[in-house]
């Protein structure tokens, strides 16, 4: 065994047993060695090894019933009022009280989606865009422009001939960033593991788990471009910041079907990057912030705010996405027959 997987196993086997002597179920401790406090001063939790402590899981439900960007009638108003946060609750109410309704009529799993909401109460916020002002997208540039044709699986979309005609997300790839981190009409939980050097984002959309290395470590070579980037985090003070680059391009900045985005997917490159700031707040709450930055297509940059409750009781459901590739291959075919052509391309006889 050579000395560098040697000292691997000793630093993996001294964790292990640090963990055996650590402190009581739940992996946090409040020692002075790690002095983290909430704003209102109260001890933040850590975990054995120091760091702050973000583990749990924080699902994102909540944020169904506020748009992505901002209806204009509130201008650059951040917060709604209290009526007009009742009517976003009732939103959340009458989802529930559907999602009831799919459980005793026996219709969940007959092709019926939907989720329960309410395990957090709505946010008060106007729209999930914070920064620019206005809560709007920004503008793409003349290159976003051309790009767009390029992104897949759009509502304008109607001509299918390959799977690559669709969208990482219908041919169960991915969602990409920012999108991953937006919410949905199911599967939206949000899992945070933490053990030393590491953070892992667990996601219930396409079950992926975004490992973070906190160590130090520097940045992959831009060449090796991934669906998901490459992300690298570090701590300021108690605030978890994560910026991911050596995106592969080939994913919508935001897809079709997050409440409130836009009808088409927003082309992205590999220039894009993203910067995440966790900060736990309370022990039930995080503030999220990503900023998402593409000047070869975008004309500035904006950001996404909200916050994060815990749910320890929520769990995760399965994802199969469309088993057999069903979906994709009947699109084809339907486009196909619509366009007078056979099952494999060629002219069908009249």
């Amino acid at each position: 065994m050579n000395e560098r997987i040697l000292a691997r196993v000793l630093a993996v086997t001294t964790m292990g047993l640090a963990a055996c002597s650590g402190p009581e179920e739940g992996g946090s401790a409040k020692g002075p060695e790690a002095a983290f406090t909430y704003p209102d001063g109260s001890p933040h939790p850590v975990t054995f090894w120091g760091d702050p402590d973000l583990q749990g899981m924080w699902p994102i439900m909540h944020l169904f019933a506020t748009r992505l960007q901002r209806d204009p009638k509130y201008g650059e108003r951040r917060e709604l009022t209290d009526e007009e946060w009742r009517d976003a609750q009732a939103v959340l109410r009458r989802r529930d009280e559907r999602y009831q309704l799919e459980i005793q009529s026996n219709k969940m799993g007959m092709g019926h989606w939907a989720e329960t909401t309410t395990l957090a109460e709505a946010t008060r916020l106007t729209s999930l865009i914070s920064y620019p002002p206005d809560g709007q997208l920004p503008a793409l540039t003349p290159r976003g422009e051309e790009l767009v044709p390029l992104f897949r699986s759009d509502d304008t979309q109607r001509v299918f001939d390959s799977p690559l005609d669709f969208d990482a997300w219908d041919r169960c790839i991915t969602r990409g960033l920012p999108s991953s981190m937006l919410p949905f009409n199911y599967n939206n939980g949000i899992q945070i593991h933490q053990a030393p050097g590491y953070v892992v984002i667990n996601l219930e959309m396409i079950h992926e788990a975004r490992v973070v290395p906190i160590d130090g470590r520097p940045p992959l070579d831009p060449a090796i471009e991934q669906w998901m980037g490459e992300s690298r985090g570090h701590w300021e003070g108690a605030t978890l910041v994560v910026e991911t680059t050596n995106f592969n391009g080939q994913v919508g900045m935001v897809i079709v079907g997050i409440p409130g985005g836009l009808r088409r997917s927003t082309p992205t490159t590999t220039g894009m990057k993203t910067t995440e700031r966790f900060t736990r707040v309370s022990d039930e709450r995080i503030d999220y912030e990503m900023t998402i930055e593409d000047p070869e297509v975008l004309t500035d940059k904006w950001t996404i705010s909200y916050p994060m409750f815990l749910v320890p009781e929520y769990e995760f459901f399965e994802y199969a996405c469309h088993e057999d590739n069903t979906a994709v291959r009947n699109f084809i075919e339907t486009s196909r027959f619509e366009r007078g052509l056979t099952r494999d391309g060629r002219p069908r006889e009249r």
